[in-house]
């Protein structure tokens, strides 16, 4: 049995989900013979955009839920925060690459993405600092 299989299961569906913003991007610089860079091309540059956001959003995330699993947090609260941390990164990158969708997509997938890295930092800054007080 794997010793993180909460975090493996997010892990992989965001791994797939950067996959397919990759794929975006690929197909873009495809059609706008563009590569290297956006070449100007703004529904390119927000291909580039989503998945570079995705790039640096999702490791950080997926490094505190696997922390968090690490020092035994409940199941469903790990759910919570893989699936508020997927839903995140998927409303903000469908924003970008469908564009022109409602800002309301970016707003939410940030809201969720942050709140989910927010709120699993200050748990596991909490958890260590009882676990040090008493000293296990």
């Amino acid at each position: 049995m794997s010793a993180l299989p909460v975090t493996a299961l997010y892990a992989g569906l965001l791994g797939l989900w950067l996959l397919a913003l990759a794929y975006e991007v690929v197909r873009r610089r495809w059609r706008y013979d563009v590569s290297l860079g956006s070449g100007g091309e703004p529904e390119l540059e927000r291909a580039i955009r989503a998945h570079g956001n995705a790039a640096e959003t999702i490791p950080i995330g997926l490094i505190l839920l696997g922390l968090a699993e690490g020092m035994g947090t409940p199941g469903w609260i790990l759910h919570v925060a893989g699936l508020s941390l997927l839903t995140g990164r998927v409303l903000h990158g469908v924003h970008f690459v469908t564009y022109p969708k409602p800002m309301r997509l970016r707003f939410w997938g940030m809201v969720l993405t942050v709140g989910t890295i927010a709120a699993l930092s200050v748990g596991l800054v909490g958890h260590s600092a009882l676990r040090l007080m008493v000293g296990a």
